[in-house]
């Protein structure tokens, strides 16, 4: 059972990236997944995140308006589409799937993590 994060890279400000999340081993379909942000001597932070059938989707206050989470049950992957970034997004970001029932928001109650990909944005 894997998770495997891609699409980080180094953009300029004001750009957009695309990230992409592809399970393995197992279909994720009936849970939420969400993304995170890990900025260097930081702690790792809620960017993101969308229920099993992607009805429902959940947005920090930081990034509402520019980037936009979505899935695709049938290639058990779950997508997340930055748009307008800025200096103060560049960070390492996780996938994460969610199996209990607790917030969407909260770091926590995710059980499975990927390895991370790096978004770097330059000013």
């Amino acid at each position: 059972v894997q998770l495997q994060a891609s699409g980080g890279g180094l953009v300029q400000a004001g750009g957009s990236l695309r990230l992409s999340c592809a399970a393995s081993g197992r279909t994720f379909s009936s849970y939420t997944m969400g993304w995170f942000r890990q900025a260097p001597g930081k702690e790792r932070e809620f960017v993101a995140a969308i229920n099993w059938s992607g009805a429902i989707t959940y947005y920090s206050d930081s990034v509402k308006g520019r980037f936009t989470i979505s899935r695709d049950n049938a290639k058990n992957t779950v997508y997340l589409q930055m748009n307008s970034l800025k200096p103060e997004d560049m960070a390492v970001y996780y996938c994460a799937v969610k199996r209990g029932l607790g917030s969407a928001y909260v770091k926590n109650e995710y059980d499975m993590w990927g390895q991370g990909t790096q978004v770097t944005v330059s000013s």
